[in-house]
């Protein structure tokens, strides 16, 4: 979901009441679809999620994290478009557009869900490469522009959905997004069946059709975010950091037939006037990007498969970039300027998501009283404490009005009594993939495997344990 208009040169994206219940349905509860079949795709229209039980007071952290999980996962897999597999921008209708769309960058998050649900074992390994391999053969077919897709398609179709009057084309950052999850899944299904094999190779043929150099536009030094074949270049918007796309200068510079030289990166994502920052934020030290961070999704959406752990180049290292990007936002609840209701140490989290007056990119600095879960929950691997107090919270305190079907809803903002029906994939995603990374690197480790990553990291000059 992309606010253009509030952060300059940069591109974003009832009540129940509360009762208890026996270990027994507990136990229920919790497994719910952990026998789930391709079947559980029936749905054809959205629905409105139904609220799930809440267990008061006898879960574990490890046990807790494992409901989240589990539950946010059934938005990817009981609510996949039944036709392609692919994740659906919303749970609900919003914004004129219906049940059919569907999210290339959602669905890299998505995939990436699948994977963690496979290996806790939710869903069987062959389940799963089938339902990839169904995906893969879908975006074989749906449309794409010098191999890069449109931010939104139709589920059934595969034609181009437009997300803008101009906006009917390409879009980069979301199909970087999809990519991430893509070579994730290519690394982690290296089994030695048909399907598998399959697999591999239709996402090696996507990975190797995307034109990354058509998009410096006739040769200049910074990636563009659009192309349109009925707008050219019209969007006219060259990506400079910092914020959530560095994961796309990355895949260039990764690229085998089309890839970008590392003065792209150089010359282009790392010069702005808001890539280096240096100053400190309620006294905490920011490297990089806007003053106060801005939404929390900068730290998430590009490290789901990049590893920050020991990542570093000329600029930064971005584990401390993420993990005191993370303490500013949540020390800007807990002083709480606005005396907004709710905000604490244990309620915390600005990041991009629906709120009581549409949709908004929340920061410190575009603040209106609006939680997201997925900015504190996404955060897990850089402040599992913190993290870990929000969950409980959030789980808890707020969870008769913000636990649904899929896991916690969008966002909620207690000032204005207001609390969210809808889901997003680009939220919901983070969530089950960060936590993943937290507890067990599985992510991080499969993408970061990757041969190409490897070679593309060293040619733009990063550091990284992973790096052989």
């Amino acid at each position: 979901m992309k606010i253009r208009q509030l952060l300059p040169a940069i591109a974003f994206r009832t009540t129940s009441r509360k009762f208890f219940i026996t270990p027994a349905l507990l136990i229920i509860t919790v497994c719910l679809f952990q026998s789930a079949d391709l079947s559980a795709q029936k749905k054809k229209t959205p629905k409105a999620p139904v609220k799930a039980p809440i267990e008061q007071g006898v879960l574990t952290d490890s046990a807790l994290l494992d409901l989240v999980q589990k539950q946010t996962f059934r938005y990817f897999w009981d609510f996949a478009h039944p036709v392609s597999g692919l994740s659906r921008e919303r749970s609900n209708v919003a914004y004129n557009y219906g049940p059919e769309v569907v999210t290339t960058g959602g669905t890299g998050f998505g995939i990436m869900a699948v994977i963690v649900a496979t290996e806790r074992k939710w869903i069987s390994r062959d389940t799963a490469a089938r339902f990839l391999l169904k995906m893969v053969n879908f975006l074989h077919k749906a449309d794409a522009y010098h191999g890069v897709f449109p931010h939104w398609l139709d589920g059934a179709t595969g034609k181009t959905i437009p997300f803008s009057r101009k906006d009917d084309g390409a879009d980069l950052v979301e199909t970087s997004y999809l990519l991430q999850g893509l070579l994730t899944a290519r690394q982690y299904f290296n089994g030695d069946d048909k399907t598998e094999r399959e697999l591999r190779n239709r996402i090696g043929w996507i990975w190797n059709d995307v034109e990354w150099d058509w998009f410096t536009r006739e040769g200049q030094e910074v990636l563009y975010w659009h192309w349109s074949p009925n707008n050219g270049w019209a969007m006219n918007f060259p990506v400079r950091g910092f914020n959530e796309c560095l994961i796309m200068y990355v895949l260039a510079a990764s690229g085998e037939r089309y890839p970008v030289s590392p003065d792209v990166y150089h010359r282009g994502w790392a010069q702005s006037s808001f890539f280096n920052n240096g100053k400190e934020f309620y006294g905490i030290k920011l490297p990089l990007g806007f003053d106060y961070g801005g939404p929390l999704f900068f730290s998430h959406y590009s490290f789901v498969g990049l590893d920050p752990r020991g990542l570093k180049d000329r600029y930064a290292d971005y584990w401390e970039q993420n993990r005191n990007h993370t303490l500013i936002n949540r020390e800007h609840s807990i002083r709480n300027p606005k005396n907004f209701k709710g905000y604490s140490a244990s309620n915390w989290g600005l990041t991009a998501s629906d709120t009581y007056s549409g949709y908004d990119a929340h920061s410190p600095t575009n603040d209106n009283g609006t939680i997201t879960p997925t900015a504190a929950l996404s955060a897990f691997p850089y402040t599992p404490e913190y993290s870990m107090q929000a969950l409980r919270h959030f789980y808890y305190n707020l969870g008769d009005k913000i636990w649904s079907e899929y896991g916690f809803v969008d966002a909620f903002n207690e000032t204005q009594n207001w609390y969210a029906k809808s889901h997003l994939a680009i939220d919901q995603g983070p969530i089950i993939v960060m936590i993943e990374n937290y507890r067990s690197g599985l992510l991080w480790n499969l993408f970061m495997s990757a041969p190409e990553i490897q070679k593309g990291l060293k040619k733009l000059g990063f550091e990284s344990p992973h790096l052989k």
